[in-house]
């Protein structure tokens, strides 16, 4: 696995090395040892499935509060999703900054690797997308939060396009530090 270090801090894109022959290929896709040698959390306590129909289908910023934090490992299965993170880590030197990253079934051998504290969404790029999560944390509605996808204060650049968005995901408040 190859680790390269986004620029906000603590985000990794992940690219696994697969090793092929007349078969076909086989790749791991996560280490424990290489997720905690880097300091990363190692832990995996839910695995979620997103299946989106239509192309523009926009799902976030979701985050979930402390002491339910969670980590993140995301790859698209089928399909293409633009994907943003957020840190919304008061501490950190990238505080308030965003990224994109495209994920594909096209490149299937990258993975994104967000840490507690960060907001995460994402808009299918094509019909019949598939997004597989692996979780830090089970999901616990009390702790659940959001960020605006159109926040002013963090202006992402979305694709263009038709949007289908939750009323829950349309309807959280501008963002403001604690």
């Amino acid at each position: 696995m190859i680790f390269n270090e986004t620029k906000l801090r603590g985000a990794y894109i992940i690219q696994i090395e697969p090793f092929e022959d007349h078969r076909g290929s086989f790749a791991r896709t996560f280490c424990r040892e290489e997720f905690e040698t880097r300091g990363l959390n190692s832990t995996i306590a839910q695995c979620n499935l997103s299946q989106n129909r239509k192309k523009g289908t926009l799902r976030g910023m979701h985050y979930q509060i402390a002491p339910h934090a969670e980590a993140k490992l995301v790859t698209c299965l089928t399909g293409s999703i633009y994907d943003v993170i957020i840190d919304l880590r008061p501490d950190s030197s990238t505080c308030c900054r965003w990224i994109s990253v495209e994920l594909s079934a096209r490149h299937p051998r990258n993975l994104l690797y967000i840490p507690e504290g960060f907001a995460h969404g994402f808009q299918t790029l094509e019909d019949d997308t598939e997004v597989f999560y692996q979780m830090s944390q089970a999901y616990v509605p009390e702790a659940a939060r959001g960020v605006r996808w159109n926040d002013p204060g963090f202006a992402i650049h979305w694709p263009d396009g038709p949007r289908t968005i939750s009323v829950r995901d349309q309807n959280y408040p501008d963002f403001r530090l604690a």
